[in-house]
């Protein structure tokens, strides 16, 4: 399958899976790779040297293209961006943060620019800021979220009305069908996290990926939008935090419940109940744990059913 994704990124298919924290390591992104896809290792939850080990790692294990991830909301950001250069990294996909500040850097070194946006605004200015293509993200998406609530199904065709670089779509993609409704509204590729969360080759806990499979329709909300917006499994954690909502919150009080590290001691260190669990609405759709390779290979064979059903309509 070529189009520009697969062009611009020298991959088999158009699935790219999201550089998410505490999951998104060098077995996870090798073997995404290997399969065909765009495989991202998450710098958000690693430490410089901790990603120059994945990076070699992932080099080691494949071949194939691969690409990382970086919020730039992060400390230790230039050491990142220094380490990314000097490992020969090709495929840089920045987040939470001005495209501006480092797309003329990575560009400058060849390396490939995309930047993950939540709205027309943020794509437009992504685009203005030269980077090769954008991850239009709806608010159904797992983790660090916008703030417009502004969902897939609007945000892609909104984009692609303005922008003439590649679209990615993401937020709640999971399945073939779901691909090829994002490719319809005008998406040239995917991105997809949660599934991904709940493969085998995820450095995620195992019983967050097993919360993640069990999870249904309205388990997840979006929340702490006065810090930066984040959508979790409902535990115990959210159920505090909704607590101090209900009392009329400051922000510092927000803060102090959030406390430091919820997110590794969830999805990493496995506490189902103080953790931050971070994950998309998709999750409902979510049934088992499988070999990331059989994840591609599943949504390939879904996304080419549908296209004939579409055909022959």
């Amino acid at each position: 399958m070529q189009n520009k994704i697969t062009a611009l990124f020298k991959i088999e298919y158009p699935i790219i899976q999201a550089g998410m924290i505490w999951a998104s390591g060098w077995r996870l992104a090798s073997a995404v790779s290997n399969a065909g896809g765009l495989g991202i290792i998450g710098a958000g939850s690693m430490y410089p040297e901790v990603l120059r080990e994945h990076i070699q790692k992932c080099q080691q294990a494949t071949q194939k293209p691969f690409g990382v991830n970086v919020p730039m909301l992060y400390p230790d950001l230039n050491e990142i961006m220094e380490i990314i250069v000097e490992t020969g990294v090709k495929i840089v996909f920045t987040s939470a943060g001005n495209p501006k500040t480092w797309t003329s850097y990575f560009k400058e070194k060849g390396i490939t620019v995309i930047h993950v946006v939540s709205s027309l605004k943020f794509a437009l200015k992504s685009q203005e800021a030269g980077v090769d293509a954008i991850v239009a993200e709806g608010f159904e998406a797992g983790g660090h979220n916008g703030r417009d609530e502004s969902t897939t199904l609007t945000l892609i065709p909104l984009v692609k009305e303005q922008i003439t670089i590649p679209i990615i779509a993401a937020g709640g993609i999971a399945t073939g069908r779901a691909m090829l409704a994002a490719m319809i509204l005008g998406a040239d590729g995917v991105q997809v996290g949660s599934r991904f969360v709940a493969s085998e080759e995820a450095s995620s806990h195992q019983l967050f990926k097993q919360k993640v499979v069990e999870a249904g329709e309205g388990d997840t909300h979006l929340t702490l939008k006065e810090l930066a917006p984040v959508r979790l499994i409902k535990n115990k954690f959210y159920k505090d935090i909704q607590k101090v909502y209900a009392k009329g919150a400051s922000i510092s009080e927000l803060k102090e419940v959030l406390g430091r590290a919820r997110a590794k001691r969830g999805m990493f260190e496995g506490d189902m109940e103080e953790g931050e669990l971070e994950i998309g609405q998709v999750s409902a759709l979510i049934n088992d744990i499988k070999p990331a390779a059989q994840i591609i290979e599943v949504m390939m064979h879904e996304f080419t059913e549908a296209k004939l059903e579409v055909a022959n309509y």
